[in-house]
Parts: C-alpha cells; sequence; structure tokens
C-alpha cells in the first residue's frame, strides 16, 4: 500500500535571511543547521525523492520549516510567503508524482493571510502550515476569522505546528539550566507542544468551530499533548459557552500526525480517544529520519490491512485531495 508522508519541511535561503537578521531572531533556526539538515532542508530535487525511496515514501507533501515566516514584519511576510509558495509550487510542478505542497501565509498581517490562501490554493497548495501566535496576536484573534473562513470554504486543511513560547513564557518557565537545555525545554522537550496544544485550544474556546463547522486543523506529535487531557478540557466548554464540546470538536474538525514519533502506546491513547480515520502518518523530515524497517515495525502495530491503510495514506488522500 502506498505511503504518504503529510509533514517533510524545506527551507528557502532568502528566508533564513530575512529571520537571521531580525533583532532578536528564533533561537530554534539552530536546529536548522545541525548536521546535514541544512542541506536536506534545501533539497527539492534528487536527493529528497531518494530519501524518500529509501524510506518507502510515495508521496511527501512539503511544508517550510519553523518558523516560516510568521515572526516577521507584514511588510517581509507577504512578498516571502508569496516567493515561498511560488517556490514549492515549481517543486510540486518537477515532481508531481511525489510532492504536494502547504501553503505558506503572512500571519504577521491577518488582512493579507486569506487572499495569499487562495492564491496558494490556486498555483495547487493543498492546505497551509501556521503557527499558534504572531508576535503578541494569538492565532483565535478575531482578526484571522475571515482567514479561517476561506480556508474552510476552499476546503484547505490548516496545520498548526509547534514554534518558540514566547519572550515572557520562555522567561517564566523555560530558562535557568544552560543555554542548549534552556532551549530544548522550550522546544522539542516541552515547550513546543504545550504551545500548540494551547493554540488548538484556543480556536476551539473561541467558538471557532461553531461559526466554521467544517473548517479541520491537523496538529502534529499525536495531537501536542491535547488528547492526553480532553477529560479535563471537556469542563471548559460549558464556561465558555460553546455550542459543542471540547471533544466534539477534536472528533470532529481535528486531524492528528505522527511527527515521527513511531510510539505504538500513543497510537493505542490515540485509537482510544478518536477514530482510525483522523490519524495520518507523518516523518517530520528531516529532523526524524525513520527507517523503512521502523516504519514497517510500527505499521504492524495496527490490528487490520483496512485500518493500516487508512493511516498510510487513504486518510491523507481524502483530506488533502491527492489522487494519484
Amino acid at each position: 500500500m502506498p505511503l504518504f508522508d503529510i509533514e517533510t519541511h524545506w527551507i528557502m535561503p532568502d528566508l533564513t535571511s530575512a529571520l537571521r537578521a531580525m533583532r532578536h531572531p528564533d533561537e530554534s533556526l539552530l536546529f536548522n543547521e545541525t548536521g546535514d539538515h541544512q542541506h536536506r532542508l534545501e533539497d527539492l530535487g534528487d536527493g529528497r525523492t531518494a530519501a524518500m525511496d529509501a524510506q518507502g515514501i510515495a508521496v511527501s507533501i512539503l511544508a517550510l520549516t519553523p518558523p516560516g515566516t510568521q515572526p516577521l514584519p507584514p511588510t517581509e511576510a507577504l512578498p516571502l510567503s508569496r516567493a515561498a509558495n511560488d517556490m514549492a509550487a515549481a517543486a510540486v510542478a518537477r515532481h508531481p508524482d511525489r510532492f504536494r505542497s502547504l501553503a505558506t501565509l503572512p500571519m504577521s498581517s491577518p488582512k493579507d493571510a486569506a487572499g495569499e490562501l487562495e492564491r496558494a490554493a490556486g498555483t495547487g497548495h493543498v492546505g497551509a502550515m501556521v503557527y499558534g501566535r504572531s508576535g503578541d496576536l494569538f492565532l483565535d484573534d478575531p482578526a484571522y476569522d475571515d482567514f479561517f473562513c476561506v480556508a474552510s470554504q476552499l476546503g484547505q486543511p490548516v496545520f498548526i505546528h509547534p514554534q518558540m513560547p514566547s519572550a515572557a513564557i520562555r522567561d517564566a518557565s523555560y530558562r535557568g539550566f544552560g543555554s542548549m537545555t534552556d532551549l530544548a525545554l522550550a522546544t522539542y522537550g516541552w515547550g513546543w507542544h504545550l504551545d500548540a496544544a494551547t493554540a488548538a485550544l484556543r480556536l476551539i474556546l473561541r467558538g471557532t468551530f461553531d461559526r466554521h463547522p467544517e473548517l479541520q486543523i491537523v496538529l502534529g506529535h499525536w495531537g501536542e499533548m491535547l488528547l492526553f487531557w480532553l477529560d479535563r478540557a471537556d469542563s471548559l466548554s460549558r464556561t465558555a459557552g460553546l455550542q459543542r464540546s471540547v471533544t466534539d470538536c477534536i472528533r470532529s474538525n481535528f486531524h492528528f500526525t505522527a511527527s515521527g514519533t513511531l510510539n505504538p502506546a500513543l497510537l493505542r491513547h490515540a485509537l482510544s480517544v478518536t477514530s482510525v480515520d483522523r490519524l495520518i502518518f507523518s516523518t517530520d523530515y528531516p529532523f526524524q529520519r525513520p527507517t523503512g524497517g521502523d516504519i514497517d515495525s510500527f505499521l504492524a502495530h495496527f490490528t487490520s490491512d483496512a485500518e493500516r491503510r487508512q493511516f498510510t495514506s487513504a486518510n491523507a488522500a481524502s483530506l488533502y485531495g491527492i489522487d494519484l
């Protein structure tokens, strides 16, 4: 059966330069330069398809690596988002049987986000990847409601990717252990995932899915911890005056991907709180690189060929409109 990977990252050198030139650059840019990551991130050709072949992956969905254009001021974010989307679309055009792409959006300029999503969808992008906050503006701010309306109308799923917590939160909770431990705690060790889960929960509490019931959201890392806390999160539904419970939104409007964390225990828990049609395979390439053997061993934990097929390809094909 084919294997679709819905989260593989890439970078654009012009964007890296702009992010590095900021007064306070995002420290997670360091991860792009670790080992051979930069070479792999910049490769949208034969090297990437060779890596896919080695893992047994038929189709990869490309997404710009964090933090995207989101930390940039609107005057830079919009042209660089357009350039990134054009570059990704060109890569897909060169490899139409191997690649699809998620749009990069100028979320620091809410008035431009919907328009760029619409333009990118017109050039073949199958969804978008965003982050939970732009400066002090949270993703659930009413300024973004037009964006979510357009995403829903176009059937463009929105992947909420982890990002660096704000400086204030880092100072309060993620410092005091040495620079590299501080960075790890604020990113892959904890902070990234809590930040993304909070962004998703805030969208629910804002009534986003009451207003846009067809909107579809994707979370990585088996739900960024949110799936483990649904019993308690549901208690928020009545307080917030929602038409639907947190759990109902999670089961109807969210999809969850592995992000290379191929842990059978996480799979079992995800299946205990949502259904298999909401779970999708991904590797988080090149930051996670499970071998073909690792992937096969993990897929053996599915109890039927039908469930395995849903996870490996059918769910992604349905959500992102992949027809090969």
